[in-house]
């Protein structure tokens, strides 16, 4: 009993209404609005945790084994940009610091990431000269570019982020391996990303923005169905090995 009140208590308190509990759970009446409550809560939990969380395992992956193999450098920059193109918008529109501040987290796991992926290839300095330059550049056109420029890279944000799984997904085909990919932070950023679709489609149904979500969800799909196919391929010729 003190199990069930429990799990009453947490769904109650962090992810549906009383009414909405007892319509699906006392009633078991599967109320759309409801349900709809539900699945955009779940969708707002995999955005914030992809948000915060799905570059990390990345970056504590190539810190452990001490390489960046298999990495694109292409995907990782084209991420790095389209992360960044949010914060220059905020910065030029003079959107209020909290609204925009846990961006700079995920944008620094990425920067990292491609600092370690030049240092692993002998080009460190490079690296920390492509960073600052990077920076630079986006900071002065936060504060100097004009709208249209702004409004332009938002919303190429978008599609900078899907050839980003593209490139991702053509090396792993070349390689025929994933390297130092982490499965985590793909699983991460498919459910962030389809989280983003389904919230969308709601939203404003088949429009543009919404079927590049689907799209940018799809191809976080495929990097992740590379990682177990090339996993257990590379299991499979290990037995026959052995």
């Amino acid at each position: 009993m003190a199990s069930f009140l429990l799990f009453k208590d947490l769904l109650v308190g962090y992810l549906m209404p009383e009414k909405c509990y007892e319509e699906i759970f006392v009633h078991f009446h599967f109320h759309v609005p409801c349900l709809r409550f539900v699945l955009n809560k779940v969708a707002g939990f995999w955005i914030l945790l992809d948000t915060f969380l799905a570059q990390l395992p990345q970056l504590l992956r190539i810190l452990w084994r001490g390489s960046s193999e298999g990495l694109s450098l292409t995907s990782v920059l084209l991420q790095l940009y389209a992360l960044s193109c949010p914060v220059v918008y905020a910065v030029a529109n003079s959107f209020p610091f909290f609204s925009w501040a846990e961006r700079l987290f995920i944008l620094a796991q990425t920067a990292t990431i491609i600092f370690l992926i030049l240092h692993h290839r002998g080009e460190t300095f490079k690296g920390l000269l492509l960073l600052l330059g990077f920076s630079n550049v986006m900071l002065l056109l936060g504060l100097y570019a004009s709208g249209a420029v702004v409004s332009l890279m938002m919303a190429s944000s978008g599609a900078a982020l899907i050839a980003s799984k593209v490139a991702q997904a053509v090396t792993n085909y070349h390689n025929g391996h994933t390297g130092q990919l982490s499965t985590l932070s793909l699983f991460l950023t498919w459910m962030g990303s389809l989280s983003i679709a389904v919230v969308c489609l709601q939203e404003s149904g088949g429009s543009l923005a919404s079927l590049s979500h689907v799209l940018s969800s799809c191809l976080s799909f495929v990097l992740l169905s590379q990682v177990f196919s090339y996993t257990c391929s590379s299991a499979t010729a290990a037995k026959k090995t052995d």
